[in-house]
C-alpha cells in the first residue's frame, strides 16, 4: 500500500476497502461480500488480501476496529468490525480527486466511448 505521507496512489484492494467502508462499519465477511456486489462481480477479495490489506490500513491510520456491531443478538461475538478514521476519508477523497483528473483527461483526448456514459 502506497504511504498516506508521500500521496500516492493507493492498491485497488485499500481503494475498495475504504469505499465500502465510507458507508458504514462492516466486519470482514461483510468487506468481501460488498466489494464483489460494487464492482458487480469483477472483484473477488480473498481471505489472504482482505485480512493483510485490513492490517496495513489499522496501522497506517486509515481505518479502525469499531466496537460497533450491527445486532449483537443476530451477530457471532467474534466478529471484528471495522471502521473508516479521518485520516481514511482525507486519502479516499484525495484518490477520487485523483481518479477525477485522469478521466478528465481521456475526456480531453476523446479515449472514453460516448457509449460508457463517464
Amino acid at each position: 500500500m502506497a504511504s498516506t505521507r508521500d500521496g500516492g496512489p493507493l492498491t485497488p484492494a485499500v481503494l475498495h476497502i475504504l469505499l465500502v467502508l465510507s458507508t458504514q462499519d462492516r466486519h470482514g465477511y461483510g468487506i468481501m461480500k460488498q466489494v464483489e456486489s460494487d464492482s458487480r462481480g469483477k472483484v473477488k477479495m480473498g481471505p489472504g488480501t482482505l485480512y493483510g490489506s485490513i492490517r496495513r490500513m489499522t496501522e497506517a491510520g486509515l481505518i479502525r476496529e469499531s466496537d460497533k456491531k450491527i445486532d449483537p443478538n443476530l451477530d457471532d461475538e467474534r466478529r471484528v468490525y471495522y471502521g473508516i478514521t479521518a485520516l481514511g476519508q482525507q486519502t479516499l477523497a484525495a484518490e477520487l480527486q485523483r481518479y477525477r483528473q485522469v478521466v478528465a483527461v481521456a475526456h480531453e483526448r476523446s479515449l472514453i466511448p460516448k457509449a460508457m456514459g463517464i
